[in-house]
């Protein structure tokens, strides 16, 4: 997915169901039976969610911040794992940066404004629990702490949350 796509399905609706469709024929074909496939599914979703709730007025400026720095990374062709280095498979990273960011939403506000732009199929919250769960085996434990940094060092000099909120790093 190009990177202008990457920004439509942020807030197009139509491009954001062309995005899901794609990355679910991705996942019919060559990415049939992948031990990740169900968090690869979650792109679409995820990078969609992060859009509404950028734009949300009931979002708190110090969240935004979060979210946008989210967005940033997964439209970003240059990150840990870029999708035109890995494909599909390379979302991966930009699945969990998502999640961080939403889970500091979560506890800045609570979950309703979350759950009603959530357009996936799951429970939201219980995707965000099992991204953080996985986080771990799915990066490894080094890319998980390279990514924990980059995180909390954009976010404080950004001027978002601090760095003492704790991120989760999957079990």
């Amino acid at each position: 997915m190009s990177n202008k796509n990457h920004l439509r399905v942020v807030y197009d609706d139509d491009a954001y169901q062309a995005v899901r469709r794609r990355v679910k024929r991705w996942a019919e074909g060559k990415g049939r039976g992948h031990k990740y496939l169900e968090y690869v599914l979650l792109a679409p979703d995820m990078l969609h969610l992060l859009g509404k709730l950028v734009m949300d007025k009931r979002v708190p400026f110090r969240s935004k911040v979060s979210l946008g720095m989210a967005i940033t990374y997964f439209v970003s062709p240059l990150d840990l794992l870029p999708e035109a280095v890995f494909g599909p498979i390379g979302y991966l990273d930009d699945i969990v940066v998502a999640a961080w960011a939403i889970d500091d939403l979560i506890s800045a506000t609570g979950p309703e404004v979350v759950r009603e732009h959530w357009a996936g199929d799951e429970d939201v919250l219980l995707t965000i629990a099992k991204i953080s769960a996985a986080t771990n085996e799915m990066l490894g434990t080094g890319l998980v702490r390279r990514l924990q940094e980059a995180f909390r060092s954009q976010r404080t000099s950004l001027g978002g949350p601090g760095a003492a909120h704790k991120l989760p790093a999957g079990k």
